[in-house]
């Protein structure tokens, strides 16, 4: 009788078409190969969706400050910075409507190779407090990308990442029920917490895959776009942005002439242009370059702006500056897929949505491994 079953077994397997081998080859083999490298890709992913809010909270009471009258100037910031951390060097400026908020420098230490988010009074030009919860991002964000191999860890990244959209896909037509009945619905769409370990693991990787699918596909795709020029320029293009950066067809600084104070600017975009934003950001080395200041107003995050606008001044004679749409369009077509890569796309749901599908994905490999093992183990028992 057992016999006659196993003769079944191995008949009906043997009966499946090309498209279906093909299909579960590709979903097993390559995720096997890559499967510890996605592991660690999407646990230190998954890692930095929270970075701006645990940053929020471990910069503690150094965000706030007693209300004064007069701000100082971006001079002044630089200056102040300098006496209190010498090797310091301001990446970005981000201010705060808010007159209680104090001013947030991201500023790096070229000697020592280190991240830090700065926190100065805007009103004393006080240093109040110095935040290195930056670094550990910073690095993790690097070992996301690269583990820190350099050029080699990009590509291993990269080729795991297409393995995964592909091991996506295939897992999809797999999971597809051959027939919708109310047996397969069930269990294609619901986990059986109290079955064993196999069937619970089984249930684990199809259904919890199917859920993440679209969130797995974004993070995935977005990430392609980072690392590929070709395509990100593709997507650039398909968004009607041209392909020049804003700053390639702005004005270059010219030193014969004596620039305004970019904190005036900073609040007119707060206060006047976009009166319902709370932050704005410059970054130092644009406007170390350029004769104009470039903000962008929103949510400032570690690598994206929720609902981001960009507004351009002449740093000489404090006139608007209007850039073609294709120009501004590129900025924002590079923001919105930081955003999505991020999980900064609708506001915390879209954050809890991203933490939870980057800890189903770093789960996938291994479940899918487990019951490749699994099914190993009986074929050699058979």
């Amino acid at each position: 009788m057992k016999g006659n079953k196993a003769k079944r077994a191995i008949k009906k397997k043997k009966g499946k078409n090309l498209f279906d081998r093909i299909v579960a080859w590709l979903h097993l083999w390559p995720s096997i190969v890559s499967g510890l490298v996605l592991v660690f890709v999407c646990l230190t992913g998954t890692i930095i969706v929270y970075c701006d809010e645990i940053m929020d909270l471990t910069a503690g009471n150094a965000k706030y400050v007693e209300k004064g009258i007069t701000r100082i100037s971006a001079d002044e910031i630089i200056t102040n910075l300098k006496e209190e951390y010498p090797d310091f060097m301001i990446s970005e400026f981000v201010f705060f409507k808010d007159p209680s908020r104090s001013i947030r420098l991201r500023a790096f230490n070229p000697v020592e190779r280190s991240l830090a988010m700065i926190y100065m009074d805007p009103y004393t030009g006080n240093v109040i407090k110095r935040d290195n919860s930056i670094y550990f991002f910073f690095v993790t964000a690097h070992l996301h990308a690269s583990f820190l191999a350099g050029e080699t860890g990009h590509w291993i990244v990269a080729i795991s990442t297409i393995i995964f959209v592909i091991s996506t896909i295939t897992g999809l037509v797999l999971w597809w029920p051959k027939r919708w009945t109310k047996t397969t619905r069930q269990a294609s769409f619901t986990v059986k917490w109290k079955a064993k370990f196999k069937r619970l693991n089984y249930d684990l990787h199809n259904v919890f895959g199917f859920y993440s699918l679209i969130i797995c596909l974004i993070l995935s795709i977005t990430g392609l776009l980072i690392f590929f020029p070709a395509l990100s320029n593709l997507t650039i293009r398909a968004t009607g942005g041209e392909l020049a950066h804003l700053k390639e067809v702005l004005p270059v600084q010219d030193s014969t002439k004596t620039s305004k104070d970019m904190v005036t600017f900073a609040y007119e975009v707060l206060e006047k242009e976009y009166p319902d934003k709370e932050m704005v950001s410059i970054w130092n080395y644009d406007q170390q370059k350029l004769g104009a200041y470039v903000f962008t107003s929103g949510k400032v995050g570690l690598k994206s702006i929720e609902h981001a606008d960009i507004t351009i001044y002449d740093r000489y004679t404090g006139e608007k500056i209007q850039p073609g749409k294709g120009y501004l369009q590129h900025e924002k077509t590079e923001n919105i897929i930081w955003q999505l890569h991020m999980g900064q796309w609708w506001g915390q749901l879209g954050k809890l949505s991203t933490f939870i599908g980057g800890i189903i994905a770093t789960t996938l490999p291994v479940t899918g491994f487990l019951i490749w093992w699994g099914r190993r183990k009986k074929k050699k028992k058979v």
